[in-house]
């Protein structure tokens, strides 16, 4: 038996309240710009690993303005070891747009939020409920699989969002805007602490006893399945070891410091031109064998 939306909503927001991690850009005097900063941060990252950059950054710079006025190599550098930093300048060109097209705010409207560099359906969703309480369909992937289980009673959601899973989650958001931010977060809260993908904590659920999944003796997944990407070897990690040395540098490092990276022929300067191109790296202006972070 599925259980109806006043039971999910009731028992989901019940445990959030007592279980939910003290997250600083949960704070209710956090501001807006702090909740669009931990949304691109947690993007493809652990919400563990996001809390100590997040301080630093809104540290230096607490509003959309402080960022984009930074020169995208300190936004690089500051970004450390998130992960995907691209991210990174992509939350500095959000920063600008801010600054250029709302008088220096973090938008309200999900079409505005939208429009922003690296923005997509999932973090405008994220800031309009989480920064101004906006009645919004969050779905990430925490999301979808509670909802697979205690709803529909498949182990696992889709490798990727489908049609039925974004109506399905549009269907138990509840209607009121203030209750509705709330409930967003605790699913997602309930997913990456309790209903986790490889090890479920059913017995700390509390929908264990109306989960659609465990009333099914809990089958197994037999649906496709998401390839996980490998990382050593890979340019990605290539890249990220290369911008890492360059964050460490006082000021800029010969081509041949490189050289130890990776032995593939012709890799490293592929690479570093890619880098050049997007904007992370530039050869100093009077030397082309020396590169630093673009300042």
């Amino acid at each position: 038996m599925v259980l109806p939306n006043s039971v999910l909503h009731q028992r989901i927001l019940s445990w959030y309240a007592a279980h939910a991690r003290p997250l600083p850009w949960r704070d209710p005097q956090c501001s807006p710009w702090g909740v669009f900063v931990s949304e691109v941060m947690a993007q493809q990252t652990p919400v563990a690993r996001v809390e100590a950059p997040w301080r630093e950054w809104m540290a230096r710079w607490p509003t959309p303005a402080d960022l984009a006025a930074a020169s995208p190599g300190d936004v690089v550098r500051a970004w450390g070891r998130l992960g995907y930093p691209r991210r990174a300048l992509r939350l500095r060109e959000a920063a600008v747009a801010m600054v250029e097209r709302h008088e220096g705010e973090v938008p309200r409207l999900e079409t505005d939020l939208l429009a922003l560099p690296g923005v997509g359906a999932y973090t405008a969703a994220a800031v309009a409920a989480f920064a101004f309480g906006d009645r919004t369909v969050v779905v990430d992937t925490n999301v979808r699989r509670v909802l697979a289980r205690a709803v529909t009673g498949v182990a696992q959601a889709a490798p990727s969002l489908t049609a039925a899973e974004s109506r399905l989650a549009a269907s138990v958001v509840p209607e009121d805007p203030a209750t509705s931010a709330v409930w967003n977060v605790a699913i997602m809260e309930l997913g990456a602490l309790v209903c986790q993908a490889r090890r479920p904590r059913c017995e700390s659920c509390p929908l264990a006893d109306g989960c659609a999944w465990v009333e099914a003796g809990r089958p197994a997944y037999e649906g496709a399945v998401r390839r996980g990407q490998g990382y050593e070897g890979t340019d990605r990690k290539v890249r990220g070891d290369i911008l890492q040395r360059l964050r460490d540098a006082p000021n800029s490092l010969p081509r041949q410091e490189f050289d130890d990276i990776d032995p593939a022929e012709g890799r490293i300067d592929r690479l570093l031109h890619a880098l050049i191109t997007e904007g992370f790296v530039e050869p100093l202006p009077n030397n082309g064998n020396r590169f630093r972070l673009t300042r």
